[in-house]
Order: structure tokens, then sequence, then C-alpha cells
């Protein structure tokens, strides 16, 4: 809840008493143009009027964040004192000196058990299992699903699909449900369609959607202490999924074999498909009635369980870091500690951002809050990530080269595919020198 103008004017007079210039310092946190960086700026003024700081959020397209960053970085520059960084970026940043180390302000605040450890391995840790730390989680995010309630809770549809499949129709609680739900619906002649799924391959849209599948399955990538790979991403398991995510792109609607969050949100908006993948983060717009016309009949759930049981969900999301190269590190570390305060994670949380924080996460305001936030929750606690080493944009481009072709058109099978994966991830890092 907001603190009344009078409470923070006493603060500011405290601070001035105190002989602290409210107008001390400035402060730049870079991120990618979006809604949750807008409403990080919200907060942010909330911090100007409590300490007399002011913090401005510096925003730049998607498309060339991560270039801008970098050059940034690279030149030793100090345009930027934090920055909310992909989590692929984690290895790149840390090793090269960009990042500073936040170890010592994990153990301090004891951020381990703070924020949901999911979120705590995959945006601050690095190397894995190193207990050394980098970013702050910040904005939490995943793939989940949205679907529409008016299809699945229709009486003749419910019935049809009981007679056919012997199981009551309802959100899928595991992959093979899903993919018989995706079948039933799957109507080209009615113009409606089983589901939508990530397939772009521009950037990481088809690998994200891939290892939800991966992951569930009680698949892993490789191992990222020793970066072995073979048995690994070309298990039996990886396999299986891989085969499934090829046979769930059979049921998308028709031009499918591009499409990424705008069009999967779509998916819903223009009555093309019963279920569609995205990330927790492009869902307020679908319980918007004025950019979703079937808001109200829009529902969510989490990203469903393998055969075993294995239940996980492909990170998106970024923590946040400080610039080692900043001029203002002392004042920014204040500015952590303060954003990992619980009541400032619930005001970050009220605000339409993604908080990582457990607390707020397990708490029944938050879960009620949006209709989606029951499933977020579920899912913080069981995500996992892509390779973070500085090495993963080379990893992940030759993840879409091999996986692209089989998943969109059925070229070889998903074992060629895969083993084919671990020889070029095996030649990457012995050309880094990982996998000695």
């Amino acid at each position: 809840m907001r603190k009344t103008m009078t409470g923070l004017l006493a603060g500011v007079g405290l601070m001035w008493a105190c002989g602290t210039s409210a107008q001390a310092q400035e402060l730049t946190i870079f991120w990618a143009e979006w809604d949750p960086a807008n409403y990080l700026q919200e907060l942010a003024n909330e911090y100007e009027a409590q300490t007399g700081v002011k913090v401005t959020v510096e925003t730049t397209p998607w498309g060339d964040f991560q270039t801008k960053a970098f050059t940034e970085f690279n030149a030793k520059g100090s345009a930027y004192d934090m920055v909310v960084g992909d989590s692929q970026w984690i290895g790149a940043a840390s090793e090269a000196g960009h990042y500073v180390d936040l170890t010592d302000f994990f153990t301090k605040h004891n951020l381990t058990q703070v924020m949901a450890p999911a979120t705590v391995k995959y945006y601050s840790e690095y190397p894995s299992n190193s207990k050394k730390y980098w970013s702050v989680p910040a904005e939490g995010d995943a793939v989940g699903w949205s679907y529409r309630k008016d299809w699945f809770e229709d009486p003749k549809e419910m019935e049809a699909f009981k007679a056919k499949y012997g199981y009551d129709l309802a959100p899928p609680k595991t992959w093979a449900q899903m993919r018989d739900i995706a079948e039933f619906f799957h109507r080209p002649d009615q113009k409606r369609y089983g589901i939508a799924i990530y397939t772009d391959n521009s950037y990481d849209g088809l690998v994200m959607g891939v290892e939800n599948a991966i992951f569930s399955f009680g698949g892993e990538l490789g191992d990222y202490q020793s970066y072995k790979v073979d048995g690994i991403i070309n298990s039996e398991k990886n396999v299986k999924a891989l085969e499934l995510y090829r046979e769930l792109y059979g049921f998308t609607p028709p031009g499918w074999a591009k499409s990424f969050f705008v069009e999967n949100n779509q998916a819903i908006t223009e009555n093309l498909a019963a279920m569609s993948m995205n990330y927790f983060a492009f869902f307020p717009a679908l319980v918007n009635e004025a950019s979703n016309p079937n808001a109200k009949v829009t529902g969510f759930f989490a990203n469903p369980a393998g055969p075993n049981g294995e239940q996980f969900a492909a990170l998106g999301g970024q923590g946040i870091s400080v610039i080692s190269y900043s001029k203002n590190q002392e004042e920014a570390m204040k500015f952590l500690e303060w954003f990992i305060k619980d009541e400032t994670q619930k005001r970050w949380a009220e605000l339409g951002g993604y908080t990582a924080s457990a607390k707020v996460l397990e708490s029944p305001e938050f879960q009620n809050a949006t209709p989606y936030n029951k499933a977020f929750y579920e899912t913080m606690f069981k995500v996992k990530d892509f390779w973070a080493t500085p090495e993963y944009a080379e990893l992940l481009i030759q993840a879409n080269q091999r996986i692209y072709p089989f998943v969109t058109a059925g070229q070889g099978t998903a074992k060629e595919v895969l083993d084919s994966l671990a020889a070029d991830w095996n030649a990457t890092f012995k050309k880094y020198g990982r996998n000695k």
C-alpha cells in the first residue's frame, strides 16, 4: 500500500536531518521495452519519494536489448548502474567482469531462502551449484498455458470427449491429456484448432517450447557442471518429448511455423485454438476485455506433468544486476536492499511485476489477485533454464537448426535430431575448453 504524503515528507526530512542529501545520487536501470519495465519505473518513483534518489528505467526494444547492453559492457561504460538482464547472460557477463559479485549480498539477506529456490538457481547463480550469485531475481517469468473455458465447459463437448477418451474434459494434468485435447478440438473445417505452441526459431521461442516437454518428461539438456551432453540431450526421455512436441504441431492453426508470444495470444483472442502456450508476462492482455474479447471465458493452467509425474516449465524473466563499471555501486546496492524487502516485493506484484519472493508467491492474496497468479505460483517453484554459459548463443542457434526442420516439417527422426545436436554441442564445448 502506498505511504501517505505526510509519511513520505517525514522520511525525506529525516534524511536531511541525518546529513544525507536527498539529491545526492541518480541511478539508471537498463531493461527491454515492455510493460514490466513501466511497472519498475512506477516502483522506482516510489523509491525516489522515500529516499530522494532518482531512479530512471531506460529501455530499448527487445530486438537490440542484448546488443546495446553488451556494447556498453564491453566498452566498460558507466551509462547504466544496473541491468535487468536475461538469465542466459549471466555466464558471459560474470566471466567478463561486467557484473558485480553479489554473493555476500545474498548471504547477508538470506536470499536463497527469501526468493523461490528455482529462481535463485537460474537467475542468480553461476557457475551451476557454485553458490556464487550475480543477479537478484527481479521479473519472474515462465511458460504457462491459457485455454478457452467456454469450449471446455460446453456440455456437448464434454460428453463427446468423455465418450471418445474415457475421462472428463478439463485443463490437462499431463502432456498425454494435452495431446488428446488438442486432437479433440482440432477441426480445420470449422476453423478451430487444438493448440498453439512456440515454433519461432529466430531466438529462443522454439527451444523454450520444446524445453517444456523435455523437462516435464524428466529430461535435461546436459550436465551444467561437467558440460556432458552425450546420453542426456539425446536421451530416450528427450526423444519421446520431442516426438510429442512434433505431434502437437500437427494440431496448430495453419501457418504456425514461425509463431511466438504475439501469435499465441492471438490464438485465444481470435478464436483459433483451444489451448495456447505463452509466457505469463503476456497473460495480462488476455484478462483485459479491451485486448481480448474472450477475456471472460479465458482460463489458465500450469505446464502439465510428463509420463512419470515430473512437472517443470521453461524459465523466462530476468534478474537485476549491478554493473561493475557503475560509479554508483553503493547507491545501487541500497536500491537492491529496498527492492528485496517483503513490502516492496508485494508492491512490485501489485503494480504488475512478477515477483520471485517465496513469501509473496505463497500468499493467498497474491494467488487470488488474477486468474493466472495461482498457475504462476505453482510454476515458479519448478522452473528450469537453458545453458547460461558465455557461448549460449551458439548452443541456441545449433538447437534451432536441428530441431526446427523436424518439428515444422517432419525432417528426420527425433533420435537423429538429438544425436546430431549432441555432436554439435560437444564440438562447441570442446572449442571453448569446457568439457575437458
